[in-house]
């Protein structure tokens, strides 16, 4: 069933069109990820679904009562207010007063004049319903109404804004980067708690892991226009290689049709007084599509000065302990880093991963232990808060220093130049720092970075607000590079491209130094999750002789057997039809139907397996 239907939307930005005439639909229970470069109005176009941006052509039509909600990408900060509060907010005058309410409960309960007026209040707007509704919505996002939201981690934050969004039971949800500053633990929550939402999603995310796991159809906004990816994120990408290639052969044969045409028109005179006029009036076509034609933005081109090579040695820590305020950040961690290591730290948010950062690079002392660095390190240091960058220089002075040119492997480079490698066109090189976006600013801090010759990288959270092909160029040169990176990210699929080691925070002040990325630590975890199994089914005490089975008992394992492979199969067929976004498109009923025998099916297969086991044991 359609939802919402978007017809030749048209929205400028000075006399560079944003939206040219873009049409599209969304469908009832559909998960649509928006994928596009930075700055090609991504977020711009989900403000103009919930009304806060005026189109300059074109219709949205939808049924009035369609409810939509938007989680920004840029959090407002939050007062000194409970949970509660923040979350009954969202419902509007009336969930005010239920914030209210609750507030003269907590703080004021014998101030028996307010709480009746608020009480009076909430009844003549049927309000208690919607004090459930708060509670409900609490529960289901393991959220403490009583907690103070300007007491929560970053994390902990998102998730209160997305139950404000939530809360108002929206038809269509929209989510702006929400993994921006989570770590992976609250990635991984909120993909399953995306997975069992019902209603439609269009989410915008540079995060690919998320993206795999949510996307069943992808839109992606290209110079204005939108195009409709049926299909997941992989499908995406080889359909989208196929029509590139495609239209660079089209503009290839364009291009030389004109330059033929442009001869023809500029012969002799005995040419141009036997013209063809029709055939005149098609190159003044050609001219004006020519000139209209719109590029693709160009692919970051990254370069990586390197130094002098390190020693082979570059850090060896032994039994290093460190705690702030009674609480252990490092406890006794010994490594060994040589050159060469690519190593990634991956834990919850302020777990201490920038801490132990500090601690390897001898920043900071460690309550006990020992540290050794090596020698001739030259350090390249990233931090996720862009410290080093001065919002009122220019783009340019923050590369330059004044200077005209930046050596880059021993060869000097024009600062333009250099940053039109990192997508900054004159103009933007020139403007200040203050005024570029998140993914500008981290762009320029990675061109600011890779500037400076280096053995040893440490990278902090580089990640947040690079777009997706970004990403995978910086993939390649942390891969390509001879140095030693240390790197902090929440970015699963970028750890397991670039990172060939990992410091894992396993809690407590406990580091496991593990081979491998993310995926790798994962399966670890799981083949010590199975000999833990196996342990403790060898420890059972066995009794003197093992009862024989039954024929009966025979015949029901293999009944159990048979009934769990088919259910398996039921379940591997059902999920590639939901994989495919066209269900959601052309019967949405039947897509609905289909989710519910999955989750159906889901608890039969754990039955089926309990049983099997009984039977087994």
């Amino acid at each position: 069933m359609t939802m919402l239907q978007a017809q030749n939307l048209q929205l400028f930005h000075g006399k560079t069109p944003l939206l040219d005439q873009v049409d599209f639909t969304v469908e009832a229970g559909e998960r649509i990820c928006l994928v596009g470069r930075n700055g090609t109005g991504k977020s711009t176009l989900l403000r103009v679904l919930t009304g806060e941006v005026a189109l300059d052509a074109g219709a949205l039509r939808h049924d009035s009562a369609l409810r939509v909600a938007l989680l920004p990408q840029s959090l407002p900060p939050l007062e000194p207010r409970s949970v509660f509060s923040s979350v009954a907010e969202g419902l509007g005058a009336i969930g005010a007063q239920v914030a209210e309410y609750h507030r003269l409960i907590a703080e004021e309960p014998d101030n028996m004049a307010a709480l009746a007026r608020v009480q009076d209040a909430i009844e003549a707007g049927d309000g208690w319903s919607l004090d459930t509704r708060v509670a409900a919505i609490l529960s289901r996002m393991e959220l403490d109404g009583d907690a103070r939201c300007d007491q929560l981690s970053g994390g902990m934050r998102r998730r209160v804004w997305l139950a404000r969004a939530l809360v108002t039971e929206p038809d269509l949800l929209l989510l702006d980067e929400p993994t921006n500053h989570l770590d992976i633990e609250a990635i991984r929550w909120l993909e399953e708690f995306l997975q069992q939402w019902n209603g439609a999603l269009l989410f915008i995310t540079h995060d690919r892991a998320f993206l795999r796991r949510l996307a069943t159809r992808i839109f992606e906004l290209d110079r204005g226009h939108l195009t409709s990816w049926p299909g997941d994120y992989d499908t995406y990408l080889k359909r989208k290689a196929e029509a590139l290639a495609a239209e660079e052969a089209e503009r290839a044969r364009f291009d030389k049709k004109l330059a033929e045409e442009e001869v023809w028109i500029r012969k002799g005179i005995q040419a141009r007084r036997t013209r063809n006029e029709g055939r005149v009036r098609a190159l003044q076509a050609m001219r004006a599509e020519a000139a209209q034609r719109r590029e693709r933005q160009g692919t970051a081109r990254i370069a990586v000065a390197e130094a002098e090579r390190s020693g082979k040695l570059v850090a060896e820590a032994e039994g290093l302990h460190l705690s702030y305020e009674g609480r252990p950040i490092v406890q006794d961690f010994s490594t060994l880093v040589l050159r060469g290591d690519k190593i990634g730290l991956i834990g919850r948010n302020g777990v201490g991963k920038t801490t132990l950062l500090k601690l390897l690079l001898g920043q900071i002392a460690p309550d006990q232990g020992h540290l050794r660095l090596g020698t001739k390190l030259e350090v390249a240091y990233f931090d996720q808060l862009r410290a080093a960058l001065d919002p009122q220089r220019s783009v340019a002075d923050t590369i330059g220093e004044g200077r005209d040119f930046v050596e880059i492997d021993g060869k000097p480079r024009h600062v333009m130049s250099y940053l039109q490698d990192f997508l900054f066109t004159p103009d933007r090189a020139r403007s200040p720092v203050h005024a570029l976006s998140g993914g500008e600013a981290s762009r320029l801090r990675l061109a600011q970075l890779f500037a400076k010759p280096s053995n040893l990288m440490v990278l902090d959270e580089p990640t947040n607000d690079l777009d997706i092909e970004t990403l995978d160029l910086l993939e390649e040169r942390l891969t390509e590079y001879r140095g030693t990176v240390l790197l902090v990210s929440h970015d699963r699929a970028f750890l397991d491209q670039v990172v060939t080691r990992s410091f894992v925070f396993t809690g407590n002040g406990r580091i496991e130094d593990i081979v491998g990325g993310y995926s790798d630590w994962q399966r670890q975890q799981a083949r010590q999750a199975a000999s833990a199994r196996d342990a403790a089914a060898s420890a059972r005490p066995k009794t003197a002789a093992a009862k024989p089975r039954s024929n009966g008992d025979k015949r029901e394992i293999r009944k159990v057997t048979r009934q769990i492979e088919s259910l398996e199969a039921e379940q591997e067929s059902l999920g590639l039809l939901l994989a495919d976004g066209a269900l959601y498109r052309d019967d949405p009923a039947r897509a609905e139907a289909t989710q519910q025998r999955l989750k159906a099916i889901a608890q039969e297969l754990e039955a089926a397996y309990a049983r099997w086991e009984s039977l087994e044991g």
